[in-house]
């Protein structure tokens, strides 16, 4: 039979709701079906906390006297939005501060403005004739400002694809840290306490939809970007007042090498109206599947390694290509299972109330990729294509000639095949010099960057900048050196495209 949010709203008014956290309600449908399960429980809390890149705090400083018309303005020396009124500002969490980069940045601004502690306030200015001040400074709380309210484009991913690597060399991504050779795998999502997997089809999550935001009580504001339903990626637009929330469930977060985020505690509530949502919010974690995806490929479509449920990811390990691989987990379930409590202690102290009339969350939109009208030149259009190499077995004498005579600092070491065994630079002379050595082989270096013909310049310039090199051999699929390309090459063709 089935209930209708007035009569759960009802129950929770009279004491009476039988409230249960979304790991609790596999076993109750176990155990008493669909139909019963759905009868006896009135609400199913979710949870999830994780860092939400695509979050920020609208806020209101007041006016100055003499009035400010901000053009410019600084919290703690991170940069915040300002083309929006003469004292309204939007920071977001992943901007960095101008004096210590990616150590702090605008999730930690927000996270001190919770915490109650003063933020300094840097401000400029053009001047008018109703805003004559230049510039201000001066310090503030959150108890300052009139209004500051999280407001947070795209949070809480339906789910999530899992990370790992295939490059030889490690990577530093959003998704953490992840070492060469498919030496680890990480993911984030709590699974099947993750709320939008609880109610899939969001008949109860919607437009106006309260929920735990941060340790505060917030709303669902409409669809997050990027938004894609279809295929399992639903995301949410959610807003908050930071009044209130607590930073158990809000903070600043550094992803090392990345830049800086926001973590993030979200819970949703879920009425349990009739059978299909108690079935929904029954799933478990052997039926939730997400894709690993290999980030050694930093393209926007990466390829799919293999399908993975979290049933497996939360073992610890996971097999790839006959290879056990270590998992681990971006999200805190503990924390998460913290905000299903929270959320649960509120209903059941009767002042909490379901919206009766919500707008649903659309269930079809497409998801359209940036339309790029000059494209990144691919590395084969570039590079140079005659090659100056030496066989490994090849003396140095030989290769320092070669040096010399071509005028580079360093030449690709090849085998009897052609295929790439290493690469000798100017100071590897002085390695074979302290160590007696005559021959390329001796003395090459084995583990060498290297770039292939079908990549984008770009992918090649951030390789090069991470490393401090100025160059690198370009190799076909077979490992065979077909050319090479340099930092001039690269800058030559980023000239062409400004032109």
């Amino acid at each position: 039979m089935a209930k209708t949010i007035q009569e759960i709203n009802e129950r929770i008014r009279a004491g009476d709701a039988v409230v249960v956290g979304a790991d609790e309600m596999p076993h109750i449908v176990a155990e008493r079906g669909l139909e019963k399960a759905a009868k006896d429980v009135d609400v199913v809390t979710t949870g999830t906390f994780g860092a939400m890149c695509s979050s920020g705090a609208f806020l209101n400083f007041g006016h100055s006297d003499p009035p400010i018309k901000i053009q410019k303005c600084w919290l703690n020396e991170v940069e915040a939005y300002s083309g929006l009124a003469a004292v309204d500002a939007y920071i977001g969490a992943t901007e960095l501060s101008q004096d210590r980069g990616m150590e702090y940045g605008g999730g930690h601004v927000i996270e001190d403005l919770v915490a109650g502690k003063r933020i300094s306030l840097r401000a400029n200015s053009y001047g008018t004739d109703c805003y004559p001040a230049n510039r201000v400074e001066t310090e503030l709380t959150l108890e300052d400002l009139n209004q500051a309210y999280l407001f947070n484009p795209r949070n809480n991913y339906q789910r999530y694809a899992a990370a790992a690597n295939s490059s030889g060399h490690r990577i530093r991504t959003y998704m953490g840290t992840l070492l060469p050779e498919l030496g680890n795998v990480n993911f984030a999502g709590t699974g099947h306490i993750s709320p939008l997997l609880n109610d899939p089809e969001y008949r109860t999550i919607g437009f106006g939809t309260h929920i735990f935001l941060g340790g505060a009580r917030g709303r669902i504001v409409g669809e997050g970007t990027q938004h894609n339903p279809g295929t399992g990626w639903g995301t949410l637009a959610v807003k908050g007042d930071l009044e209130g929330m607590d930073t158990d469930f809000i903070r600043g977060a550094v992803i090392p090498e990345y830049g800086t985020s926001l973590l993030i505690g979200i819970g949703i509530p879920i009425p349990i109206l009739d059978e299909e949502i108690a079935k929904s919010t029954a799933v478990t974690n052997d039926r939730i599947e997400t894709n690993l995806l290999d980030y050694g490929i930093a393209r926007r479509d990466r390829p799919i390694l293999k399908k993975v449920t979290y049933e497996q990811l939360l073992t610890g390990h996971i097999e790839v290509e006959k290879r056990e691989i270590r998992t681990s987990s971006l999200s805190s379930f503990k924390i998460a299972k913290k905000i299903m409590k929270e959320t649960a202690s509120w209903i059941k102290g009767s002042d909490f109330r379901f919206c009766e009339d919500i707008e649903r969350l659309p269930c079809k939109r497409e998801v359209k990729p940036m339309r790029v009208s000059v494209e990144s030149p691919k590395v084969s259009t570039v590079m140079t294509k005659k090659v100056h190499t030496a066989p490994e077995s090849g003396s140095l004498k030989d290769v320092s000639k070669l040096m010399i005579d071509k005028g580079v600092d360093q030449v690709p070491i090849v085998d009897g095949e052609g295929r790439l065994a290493g690469i000798v630079t100017s100071f590897d002379f002085l390695k074979a010099h302290a160590r007696q050595k005559d021959k390329a082989g001796h003395v090459m270096t084995r583990s060498v960057i290297t770039s292939s013909p079908g990549e984008t310049i770009d992918e090649v310039s951030r390789r090069l900048q991470k490393h401090g090199y100025n160059s690198t051999p370009v190799i076909d699929g077979d490992g065979r050196v077909v050319g090479i390309i340099t930092l001039t090459d690269i800058n030559r063709a980023y000239g062409r495209l400004k032109r």
